[in-house]
């Protein structure tokens, strides 16, 4: 739950709000927080699910890079509630646990492929500030994908940043989504661990 700025209640919610719980509750089980504090403004909330949306309808890069890409993001930008779902999303595309316990060693690690290790690479150039995503990067990667999916994938991480950083701003923390499981978590906490 947010500590800076509660979400909606649903009982004084509108029908556009309420729908828009159902819809998270049916897919996540509950109302994903982010939607519950962006309901305070309908018209970005609204944006922000027909984003999601587009996204989620997006299949010309493999769900594993987009997700590999997105966690790297959320690590770098230290939102616990993307680490939280994002872990979760991860194992529901196949991404083992395994996997998710290497993902901080990932350069050295054999469980990611050569691509997998450029996608993490450019969503880590991206999460940088200022962004970071050399050319050498950039042309190893069209090697591998074309340009509707560096558009794709691109978009997929930068969404990502953008969800982090609001989520961040707000003070919306873990859902519990990984509750009992291995979730991902910031270098510095890993070291600490």
């Amino acid at each position: 739950m947010s500590d800076r700025l509660p979400a909606v209640e649903k009982s004084g919610a509108g029908p556009l709000v309420r729908a828009a719980y159902a819809y998270s509750s049916r897919q996540y089980g509950k109302v994903l927080e982010p939607l519950g504090v962006s309901a305070h403004h309908r018209p970005t909330m609204l944006g922000m699910g027909a984003f999601e949306a587009a996204l989620e309808r997006s299949h010309g890069v493999p769900h594993r890079l987009k997700v590999l890409g997105e966690l790297k993001a959320a690590l770098m930008a230290g939102c616990e509630f993307c680490m939280d779902i994002g872990s979760w999303i991860a194992r529901g595309h196949g991404i083992t646990e395994e996997e998710l316990r290497a993902f901080a060693d990932y350069r050295e690690s054999d469980l990611f492929s050569d691509l997998d290790r450029l996608v993490i690479d450019y969503a880590a150039g991206m999460t940088a500030t200022p962004v970071d995503v050399p050319d050498e990067l950039f042309a190893e990667l069209r090697r591998h994908l074309d340009d509707a999916q560096i558009v794709e994938l691109t978009a997929t991480i930068a969404w990502e940043n953008w969800r982090a950083r609001f989520n961040w701003a707000l003070g919306i923390e873990s859902q519990d989504f990984s509750e009992g499981s291995f979730c991902v978590r910031p270098e510095s906490a890993q070291a600490e661990s």
